[in-house]
């Protein structure tokens, strides 16, 4: 790291001035800070070195290492001389919104010095490139998310065990949108606040959200029947019973990585209940054989789901369906990009982009509600900046 040698104006070049580890210093610290890079190798060994950006990090206390969402290693960071103040410079490419974490002692914790955060012990870093993401705020640490006032208390003959599953009404109401993993979309991501923000700006019509969590994401998620039988059996008309009308012509269903995955066999095997799929990321790599082997992702491309739609027996032309993936998931890309050209092949209506982002959450809810909107019929391209890369 190249740092200058009064330590007056060490971290000048962040736009941080005072002497690292003071209460001055402190007050004033605001991280993670980017600046442009160069190739000259510099930063804590993250990254391509072919430009982007270097990001500092800081940390007042002990020993400590920054933990990425499912982009880099964990990077360590080193003490400013014998201060409280520890510091890492992260190389970061160009494009990139990553969820992190301070990891300290065994326990994690969200950036102090950072007020974008998802869930108590996770914040958000962007570099300056990365585009906004619309309708949704800012949320810190400490801040409580809304929750729907509808709470469905659903006791699954076919999955098992109980689960609550909270209903919101955006707009008003209007198609319903089944959001998986819907526990992360209210406790980590305040999706409830960004679609009644979307629906407000007409960037979509009224929705009705269904958040369903899951109980055993690799099970459920794993081109398994059981889930989507008991959707149709059970959920739906738990919905229904609380007043809400159920329209399968226009039922979206939302998914992202093992959701994706699942979202996309359920438009191939229940026609008759999933026609429009918002999938993020999706896990096409999977097969049986993959789940637990030492290299997940080095299976067929494609998967399962390629193989069922090679077979050429789907009619999906009732299909409409939403890709989106992280242009630095590098190796989840073949996957994707296979299954994309099979399902369009097969007669669905696709729309494919990607995202400034990994395989992270963080990154996928810009395509979430961008992408909910398409398939439900918006014209979203070039309005209120919700189009595509």
């Amino acid at each position: 790291m190249r740092l200058a040698a009064d330590t007056d104006s060490a971290f000048a070049e962040f736009g941080l001035a005072g002497e690292p580890g003071t209460e001055a210093f402190w007050a004033a610290a605001r991280t993670p800070v980017c600046v442009p890079a160069d190739d000259d190798g510099h930063g804590d060994g993250v990254g391509d070195g072919s430009g982007g950006w270097r990001a500092l990090f800081l940390w007042r206390g002990s020993a400590a290492s920054v933990v990425f969402e499912s982009w880099s290693e964990p990077v360590p960071l080193r003490r400013w001389a014998d201060t409280d103040c520890w510091y890492a410079e992260v190389r970061m490419p160009a494009r990139l919104r990553v969820t992190y974490q301070i990891l300290v002692d065994g326990e994690a914790h969200a950036d102090p010095f950072n007020p974008d955060g998802a869930g108590g012990d996770r914040s958000i870093a962007a570099t300056p490139d990365a585009p906004a993401q619309p309708h949704w705020p800012s949320v810190g640490p400490d801040d409580i998310l809304p929750l729907p006032s509808t709470r469905i208390r659903w006791a699954s003959r076919r999955l098992g065990g109980r689960r609550t599953v909270r209903v919101h009404a955006a707009g008003g109401g209007g198609p319903l949108v089944l959001l998986l993993d819907g526990d992360d979309w209210l406790y980590l991501h305040p999706a409830m606040t960004a679609f009644d923000a979307a629906v407000a700006a007409g960037d979509m019509p009224p929705v009705t959200l269904v958040f369903l969590p899951a109980k055993d994401r690799e099970a459920e998620f794993a081109c398994d029947p059981a889930l989507w039988e008991a959707v149709r059996d059970e959920l739906l008309p738990l919905v229904a019973e609380c007043g809400v009308h159920v329209d399968l012509e226009r039922l979206v269903v939302a998914g992202q990585s093992l959701g994706g995955l699942s979202a996309v066999y359920a438009a191939l095997e229940f026609p008759e209940l999933v026609s429009r799929v918002a999938c993020q990321s999706g896990s096409f790599w999977w097969t049986p054989d993959a789940v637990g082997s030492a290299d997940p992702l080095g299976g067929p491309v494609g998967g399962a789901v390629a193989a069922r739609l090679a077979e050429g027996r789907f009619d999906l032309s009732g299909l409409r369906v939403a890709f989106d993936v992280g242009e630095h998931e590098v190796r989840m890309l073949p996957h994707c990009e296979l299954t994309e050209t099979l399902v369009r092949g097969a007669g669905a209506e696709v729309k494919v982009s990607r995202g400034a982002a990994g395989h992270d959450r963080v990154g996928w809810r810009h395509a979430l509600v961008r992408d909910v909107g398409w398939v439900l019929g918006a014209s979203l391209e070039g309005g209120g900046g919700l189009g595509g890369r």
